[in-house]
């Protein structure tokens, strides 16, 4: 069943409304897994340890009215939160757009959105984590491994394709040993999380195609270079200088999915004219 245009608004809407939410809970998650403190720990300012209240937390809604301020203590909160919780809202209307918008509305096509949405989220927490503290916290890669697993096999018995879920498990074993070997080559160019996020990142592209994995997996390098190059050329940075990878292997992921089959057809398709 294809869905039609005012129910695909509807689920768009939903979806991004759904993002806001997701998203102010990303802006905990960003703050205190770094931290180590407990997710489920009463939000407080971090300058007077005033607790915030419901009505202080309603996304973007309540730092406009607050005027990016704390109501106690007027110290300033960062214009971030409500840019991480913006951007999780667009991100998930993309997503539920690319994988409900043209295609058959379906139980499958339903579960594998969940899986791409948990992706969006992840990848959006991880991508700020890692450019605040160069790291990419175990608590929030490794589950990636079970819930693409359970979600993309629930898929397939609700009526995927299972070539798409062995795709999927021999991308992330093929992706996660070549980070592994670039690893072992030079181990202070590429850091243990990246090697263990490149599996998530190897199944969520594989399962999409071939095609959507080589994009992915060389766009990050791509989009990784052409970052650094930008820095030196700024004198914002050396050859030597450490620079986070986990966003520039996000990127590239996404890349992957949104245009990597239609990239890869273009790119083939320049060798059958040749």
């Amino acid at each position: 069943m294809t869905l039609a245009p005012a129910a695909l608004a509807l689920v768009l809407v939903f979806a991004g409304l759904l993002g806001l939410v997701i998203g102010s809970f990303l802006n905990v998650v960003i703050y205190r897994v770094p931290a180590g403190i407990p997710l489920t720990r009463e939000s407080r300012c971090p300058s007077c340890g005033a607790p915030v209240r419901p009505w202080q937390n309603v996304p973007v809604v309540s730092w406009l009215a607050l005027r990016g301020r704390c109501a106690s203590c007027g110290a300033p909160i960062s214009v971030r939160y409500p840019l991480v919780e913006l951007a999780t809202a667009l991100a998930f209307a993309g997503v539920a757009w690319l994988f409900l918008g043209e295609g058959a509305w379906n139980a499958a096509s339903v579960v594998v959105t969940v899986a791409y949405l948990y992706f969006a989220a992840i990848s959006i927490a991880l991508a700020l984590i890692d450019l605040d503290t160069r790291r990419l916290p175990n608590s929030i890669v490794l589950p990636g491994y079970g819930v693409v697993a359970v979600l993309f096999t629930a898929a397939c018995l609700l009526g995927a394709d299972w070539s798409a879920l062995l795709r999927a498990g021999i991308g992330a074993v093929a992706l996660y040993l070549f980070y592994f070997l670039l690893r072992v080559i030079r181990p202070a160019g590429m850091g243990g999380g990246d090697v263990k996020l490149a599996g998530v990142v190897g199944a969520y592209l594989a399962w999409l195609g071939w095609g959507s994995f080589a994009v992915g997996a060389f766009a990050a390098f791509l989009v990784g270079g052409v970052f650094g190059i930008a820095l030196m050329l700024l004198r914002r940075a050396g050859r030597k200088s450490a620079i986070p990878f986990g966003p520039f292997m996000l990127a590239g992921a996404w890349v992957g999915i949104v245009w990597g089959e239609s990239i890869a057809q273009w790119y083939v398709g320049l060798f059958a004219i040749a």
